[in-house]
C-alpha cells in the first residue's frame, strides 16, 4: 500500500507550427498510482487548484460534460 510517494513536475516544450509552447506534466510514482485507494483513474478529467496558504496543490475528479 502506497499512500504517498515523490513525484516531480516536467516541462516538455512542444512546438506546433511556427510557436513553441510549454507543456506542464506531474509524473506519480507506480506504486502511488497503482494502489486500490487511488482515486483516478487514465483519461479523468481533474480539477488543479493551488492553495496559497499551504503551498499545495489540490485535485479532484469533475465532470466533464458539465
Amino acid at each position: 500500500m502506497a499512500s504517498k510517494g515523490r513525484g516531480r513536475l516536467i516541462n516538455r516544450p512542444t512546438k506546433t507550427g511556427e510557436k513553441e509552447y510549454d507543456k506542464f506534466f506531474i509524473y506519480l510514482p507506480t506504486e502511488l498510482v497503482r494502489d486500490s485507494a487511488f482515486p483516478f483513474k487514465p483519461g479523468d478529467y481533474l480539477l488543479v487548484e493551488i492553495d496559497q496558504k499551504k503551498k499545495e496543490l489540490r485535485m479532484r475528479k469533475f465532470d466533464s460534460t458539465g
